[in-house]
C-alpha cells in the first residue's frame, strides 16, 4: 500500500506558502531516499509540481504588494550597492 504522501496528489491547496513548503521538503526527501514505489514518485512529483505553482504564486503576490507599498521608492539590488558603503 502507498505511503500517505503518495495520496497527497489529490489533497487540497496548502493553506500557507509556509505548509507548502514545508510539504514540498517532505517529499523531495523521500522521493530522494528512494523510499516511493514508481506510482508514488508520479503522485509525489505531481503534488510537487502543484505546490511549486502555489508557492511561486505566492511569491508573485507578495512582490506585487512589495511594489505598491515602496511606490517608487523600490530600487533594484544590484552589487555596487551591496557594500551599503554610501
Amino acid at each position: 500500500m502507498p505511503r500517505t504522501s503518495a495520496t497527497a496528489a489529490t489533497a487540497a491547496p496548502p493553506a500557507s506558502f509556509e505548509q507548502a513548503m514545508q510539504e514540498l521538503e517532505q517529499l523531495v526527501a523521500q522521493m530522494e531516499a528512494g523510499e516511493l514505489p514508481l506510482e508514488a514518485s508520479v503522485a509525489a512529483y505531481k503534488r510537487g509540481s502543484e505546490l511549486v505553482k502555489f508557492c511561486a504564486a505566492q511569491l508573485d503576490k507578495v512582490d506585487s504588494q512589495v511594489k505598491v507599498l515602496e511606490g517608487d521608492m523600490l530600487k533594484p539590488f544590484s552589487a555596487d550597492n551591496a557594500g551599503g558603503d554610501d
